[in-house]
């Protein structure tokens, strides 16, 4: 099994203030990628602070999502890419380039992508957060952290 797991943590609406993403070949995961970004006018809600302890002073000198992107493009281009509830993941990914004016297409990925909750709902696991579908499991996770949640995510996809 050969793809990427990616998971965004977000500060406001589908800006992302983290990445984290995990390439695996050949069912062995090779590569782990994670940064910090700084969202639009290092803006936050009070909710996503609650969910994943990222404050506007951690991201106040990071680099931006457009100056992030072409390690996240490198890492996605031409790949399966896999998320545990793909498609917002997929349209923080897709809004987010649009903002800066990058093309989706350029990606050469699928318009759908791989999707863990949808797998084990198939298996009949309920409920299916991530952190359900790692303790059904037995997968370690530091969840909202976005680097262990693609890793978890990754993990997950593999035992399918």
């Amino acid at each position: 099994m050969t793809f990427t797991a990616i998971d965004f943590e977000t500060a406001v609406g589908h800006h992302p203030c983290s990445v984290g993403i995990v390439t695996v070949e050949n069912g062995i995961i090779i590569d782990e990628f994670v940064t910090l970004i700084k969202p639009p006018q290092n803006q936050y809600s009070p909710y996503t602070i609650a969910v994943h302890g990222i404050y506007p002073h951690h991201t106040a000198n990071a680099r931006s999502f457009a100056q992030v992107f072409p390690e996240i493009k490198k890492r996605l281009q031409n790949r399966i890419v896999v998320a545990h509830n793909e498609s917002f993941y997929r349209n923080v990914l897709m809004k987010s380039m649009a903002l800066y004016g990058l093309d989706y297409t350029d990606l050469n990925i699928s318009e759908k992508w791989e999707c863990t909750v949808k797998i084990y709902k198939a298996k009949g696991l309920k409920p299916t957060k991530l952190s359900d579908c790692c303790r059904e499991m037995n997968i370690k996770l530091n969840h909202h952290e976005a680097l262990s949640d693609a890793r978890a995510c990754a993990k997950l996809y593999l035992l399918k």
